[in-house]
């Protein structure tokens, strides 16, 4: 059984940074699966935001890049995001997820369709 569970959202003011974090149980091959990030603001699409494919290679939304690490620990099976200079379309809740197939050169957008997701945390960035 497959569980994600993240941490770290917040409310901060503009220029502010968080970072977030999503632990992961059940699977017994973290350091080779792809995962990422999504958000959702109210009334929008999920967006990927960032995602690290089976080799690790990183990939960020052009909205991010610059500002967000996407970064993980396999002994510890969590997947981080670090987000500064935070903007107030940032704003929305925050999603991990991960999914088991192997993958190379992923893009943001694939994020949101990963196997598996976890609750979601909430940012909120203040003007």
């Amino acid at each position: 059984h497959v569980q994600l569970v993240e941490s770290g959202g917040g409310s901060v003011q503009a220029g502010g940074s968080l970072t977030l974090s999503c632990t992961v149980s059940g699977y017994t091959l973290f350091s080779t699966y792809c995962m990422g990030w999504f958000r959702q603001a109210a009334g929008k699409e999920r967006e990927g935001v960032a995602g690290l494919d089976s080799d690790s290679s990183p990939t960020y939304a052009d909205s991010v890049r610059g500002r967000f690490t996407i970064s993980k620990d396999n002994d510890k099976k969590t997947l981080y995001l670090q987000m500064n200079n935070l903007q107030p379309e940032d704003t929305g809740v925050y999603y991990c997820a991960i999914d088991g197939r192997y993958m190379k050169d992923i893009q943001p957008q694939d994020v949101p369709r990963f196997a598996y997701r976890g609750q979601g945390t909430q940012v909120t960035v203040s003007s």
